[in-house]
């Protein structure tokens, strides 16, 4: 009798495991959703602009958007306010931003123009942001040469 158990134990064991393998398994997959990282912070690389600008003159900025991660569902927008002197900021060739308005930008990599329509010192701030709620302050002066 003792032999007929020592072999049922024996022959049962890999079933008990198998069993127990399954159970944990289980367990682990139960989750109901994946959790997928779609918020990824950026940083704003900007070539060096001029210190200075004259009434009429335009001014190329280039800005680049480095991200820290990929997530193609990501959205860029742009806005920006002028707080001294007067001039238009515009993307590429298209038509002039409007102070606080939010524009969605097409590319990572691009340009700005700023046309000074001043005499004195102008400042603007321009905002560029994510749907994710990342958000980057870039501060611009130029002093007159008029």
């Amino acid at each position: 009798m003792i032999i007929f158990l020592n072999k049922f134990t024996v022959g049962l064991l890999p079933v008990l495991v198998a069993v127990l393998l399954s159970c944990i398994t289980l367990v682990s997959c139960s989750k109901d959703e994946l959790e997928i990282q779609n918020d990824f912070p950026f940083e704003v690389k900007i070539m060096p602009v001029p210190s200075a600008i004259a009434k009429g003159s335009t001014i190329e900025i280039r800005i680049s958007i480095e991200r820290s991660g990929n997530y193609s569902g990501t959205q860029h927008f742009i806005r920006y306010f002028q707080f001294e002197g007067q001039g238009t900021l515009r993307y590429y060739d298209e038509m002039e931003y409007f102070p606080n308005d939010l524009y969605l930008l097409q590319k990572e990599q691009f340009r700005l123009y700023y046309t000074s329509n001043s005499t004195v010192s102008q400042s603007f701030e321009v905002w560029i942001s994510d749907n994710f709620g990342n958000e980057k302050q870039l501060s611009f002066e130029f002093n007159s040469t008029d």
